[in-house]
This record gives C-alpha cells, sequence and structure tokens, in this order.
C-alpha cells in the first residue's frame, strides 16, 4: 500500500485558505463589535419633560340667566314674564351690553298641579322660564354686569342658578390657543433640553440629537384655581368662572447622550 505526499502546490493552497478564514473571522469579529457599539451608543438616551406656562385674559363670555316667573293665570304669568325680560334687557344694555350680544331662548312652561305632589298642591300652579343667553367678547362688561344683578333682585326679579352650563355667573373663556400654540411650544422644548444638559452634565456626557418627541395636551385652567378646562377650552362650568387663565402644556423629549 502506498501512501500519496502532498505536493507543494497543495500546501499552498491550504495555506491560502487557513489564512482567508482567519482574516475572514477577524474581520467578522471587527464588524461585529463596532455593531455591538453603535447598538449600546443608540441606547444611551435620556428623557426629560418641557414645561411651558403662560398667564392669559379670557377673551369670551357666555352667560345665560334665567328669569323665573310664578302664578296661577298662565295669561297673567306669561305677561309678568315679558315685563321681567324687557327689564333684564334693558339692565344689560345699559351696562354697555349690545342687544347682539343677546339671544332671547324659547319660554319654558311647567304646569305644576300635572305633577302628583298627593295632597300637598303648590301654592302657584304655573312656573315660567326664560333664558337671555349673553355672548360677549367685552369680558370686562360682562363681568361688570354680573356684580350688579343684586338691582334686578331689588326690582322684584328672581333670577335663578341652576347647576351645569347655566350656573350663577358668568363663565370666561380663551379662544386664542392657536396665538400662542408655537411660542410655549419653543418654551417647553427648551426647558426639556435645559433638563437633558443639567442631566448629562452631571453623567459626564453632552446632549445629542433628539431622538423622540410627544407633545402633551394644551390645558386651560382658572389662574386661581383647579378647575381645568380642554384643549382650546377654559371653563368648568357648574365652578365659578375667573377671567385670568392659565395655559400649560408639558413635552416628554428622548435625546441622544454622546461621550
Amino acid at each position: 500500500m502506498t501512501t500519496e505526499r502532498p505536493t507543494s502546490s497543495s500546501i499552498a493552497a491550504s495555506i491560502t485558505i487557513a489564512i482567508a478564514i482567519t482574516v475572514g473571522l477577524i474581520v467578522s469579529a471587527f464588524l461585529l463589535s463596532g455593531g455591538l457599539a453603535d447598538i449600546r451608543k443608540s441606547e444611551r438616551y435620556v428623557t426629560v419633560r418641557g414645561v411651558a406656562e403662560r398667564d392669559v385674559k379670557a377673551d369670551l363670555a357666555v352667560w345665560p340667566l334665567k328669569v323665573r316667573v310664578l302664578g296661577n293665570d298662565l295669561t297673567s304669568a306669561n305677561e309678568q314674564l315679558d315685563i321681567a325680560r324687557v327689564k333684564v334687557l334693558k339692565f344689560l344694555t345699559d351696562n354697555g351690553l349690545p342687544e347682539a350680544d343677546i339671544a332671547r331662548q324659547e319660554v319654558r312652561v311647567q304646569d305644576r298641579f300635572a305633577t302628583d305632589y298627593g295632597n300637598n298642591k303648590p301654592a302657584m300652579r304655573y312656573l315660567l322660564e326664560a333664558t337671555l343667553a349673553i355672548r360677549s367678547k367685552d369680558v370686562d362688561k360682562v363681568q361688570k354686569a354680573s356684580q350688579l344683578t343684586s338691582q334686578l333682585v331689588s326690582a322684584g326679579i328672581v333670577l335663578t342658578s341652576g347647576a351645569g352650563y347655566e350656573g350663577g355667573g358668568p363663565q370666561y373663556l380663551f379662544t386664542g390657543l392657536n396665538s400662542v400654540k408655537p411660542t410655549m411650544m419653543a418654551e417647553a422644548t427648551k426647558s426639556a433640553r435645559e433638563g437633558a444638559s443639567k442631566f448629562a452634565a452631571d453623567s459626564g456626557s453632552k446632549v445629542g440629537a433628539i431622538r423622540r418627541a410627544t407633545q402633551g395636551l394644551f390645558t386651560i385652567n382658572e389662574r386661581d384655581q383647579s378647575s381645568a378646562g380642554g384643549e382650546g377650552g377654559g371653563g368648568d362650568y357648574g365652578r365659578p368662572s375667573d377671567v385670568n387663565k392659565r395655559v400649560r402644556v408639558v413635552v416628554t423629549v428622548d435625546y441622544a447622550l454622546d461621550n
């Protein structure tokens, strides 16, 4: 039996293949380590929140004034209601509110005898209510008039203060949210970057590019109360309303951290 000895050409080919494999492994390891480093680098980020607040004045007043009259004769009660509405309308115009800002809503009539009170029937059969709805951009005049409604009470006019939207006073709204949005967003983003810069300085890093940013909802609250409105609003019907509002927005930003 004879053994074939490897030739010099086959040995050289084997050495070449071995070298190529070794070089390939080294290059692959280098590329892999670089990729892992890039992944680890991309995971170095900080999440911060930036806040911007601004005090504004309401630019719209909504004020439903409900007048109530009781009587046993429907015709007479309706006449009294008309007289009361005229007095309320004069009171409003005398205080600088134009009739164009005042809407007369339909009259509501309730026959209280139709309700089962048992043997305790009410003294007055009919309840009539009429609402004058004021919607004005002159919030100062509305506020002034609302502080003088005792004059109507002194004149014998009964004003109701129902729950919800038809509360006891005007509701003041801020409708100019779009005019302050851009600058407030810039302020909130600046606030977020300042927070990220402080964190980076404490950790020996530098703030890099924004990885992701999320804008929170704009809220409009009473400046001196906790009642909140949604975006673009500013009134919480049923609670006392204030002419002075506070607009607030929060942004959440992810910043990359560089060495």
